[in-house]
């Protein structure tokens, strides 16, 4: 649509967006109005319109939410198609049965699809779902979303010359905007509330008017922190585990490094306590090694990041090979010991969540949890989690 056209477009989209939040310098969104929790969801009281034709009697089911930054978003009804960036919210979807209703993600082949392949009748496919490499406003409009599952102060940060003016304009004309960067904290940009994982998924479920499959999400999860936590071995039983991520440059020795973050990046490490080999030699968010500095620091075991979901089993065990044959590198002692692992993604949901929280505690921790055996390849007497539970939540067969 050109921009000349957008000022023709009357807003008929069934969710319509109010902000609490005070507009800032920069034009974005500075926090929710009130204390920032969640609302519950709650449709309206039923109404009675006595029109010219007689009685007749008008439900209101308008019903609205609140998140930082954007404040108390309301519907009329529950959204039918959105559309997300990272597959943080992706999978929150997918997990509350909307997979159907999806039209945009960032990079789909990124996203970890052997881990829905292993739920029994759950078939999520993004071959209808676009490629959303760059956000801007003709990508909204074109795409047509009653919601969009991103937060629109990072927004701000992702598209040049982005604006409040923009996201109200979009809202307004497409569909509401709902989501907080939670991937990790610490960012400049963002300086009001964070959640967890499960703050912002309840959130989305109220959204899409699905808390009971929210509450089924959660006891699952509860059930999987109890198993974790029954078992964790003794804090100097545990290897030490440097987190590196599996884009780096393995031919060229060059390596991004992370301490265990807060926020939901690193959600599975933190709930099973992993003793982070980089943890105080790193200031910020990441640095930048070579083979030698690898070495000095020598990890018990070594998780790369992203290995279970932007790179094949086959291209891992390449960047591995090339790792065991460097000169340096060989010496490690993860290496020696073949303590090299493939770690999960980033932007997780609820359901990738489970999986890599299991996959991790398998690696990690292999007396107490059992052996890892690759995805799928864990025998049901052996998991930590009950598949056919989370796909029944997901079919809507609580």
């Amino acid at each position: 649509m050109a921009e000349t056209d957008r000022t023709t477009v009357e807003p008929t989209r069934r969710a319509y967006l109010k902000y609490g939040g005070a507009a800032v310098g920069g034009g974005l969104f500075a926090g929710c109005t009130g204390n920032g929790q969640p609302e519950s969801l709650s449709a309206g009281d039923a109404s009675t319109d006595s029109g010219e034709g007689g009685d007749e009697t008008v439900e209101d089911t308008s019903y609205s939410v609140t998140m930082a930054p954007m404040g108390e978003v309301s519907f009329d009804s529950p959204p039918e198609t959105w559309l997300t960036f990272l597959s943080t919210y992706g999978d929150m979807g997918i997990a509350l049965g909307q997979a159907v209703g999806l039209k945009g993600i960032w990079d789909p082949d990124t996203v970890p699809v052997e881990f829905y392949e292993q739920l029994p009748g759950v078939d999520v496919s993004f071959d209808d779902v676009a490629a959303i490499e760059g956000l801007d406003k003709e990508t909204l409009y074109e795409l047509d979303c009653d919601l969009h599952l991103l937060d629109p102060n990072w927004l701000g940060v992702l598209v040049d010359d982005w604006s409040q003016t923009d996201t109200e304009e979009v809202a307004d004309r497409v569909g509401p905007f709902l989501g907080n960067y939670i991937r990790r904290r610490g960012d400049d940009w963002h300086d009001y509330q964070y959640y967890s994982l499960y703050e912002a998924f309840e959130i989305v479920a109220d959204a899409f008017a699905q808390p009971e499959r929210y509450e089924a999400f959660a006891s699952v999860h509860d059930d999987l922190q109890s198993t974790v936590q029954a078992s964790l071995p003794e804090s100097g039983d545990r290897p030490s585990i440097g987190l590196v991520s599996v884009n780096s440059d393995f031919e060229g020795g060059s390596f991004y490094v992370y301490p265990v973050q807060d926020g939901n990046n690193h959600k599975q490490y933190r709930d099973l306590e992993m003793r982070g080999a980089f943890d105080d030699h790193i200031d910020g968010g990441y640095a930048q090694w070579d083979y030698e500095r690898l070495l000095e620091i020598d990890p018990d075991a070594l998780l790369f990041q992203y290995g279970l979901s932007h790179v094949s089993a086959e291209e891992f065990e390449s960047r591995m090979d090339t790792l065991r044959d460097d000169p340096v590198g060989g010496q490690l002692t993860a290496v020696q010991n073949d303590r090299l692992y493939r770690g999960g993604s980033s932007y997780q949901g609820p359901i990738i969540n489970l999986f890599q929280t299991e996959a991790a505690a398998k690696q990690f921790y292999p007396d107490a949890f059992g052996e890892w055996r690759g995805i799928g390849d864990t025998p049901a007497d052996e998991q930590l989690f009950d598949r056919q539970r989370v796909a029944d939540i997901i079919d809507g067969e609580r």
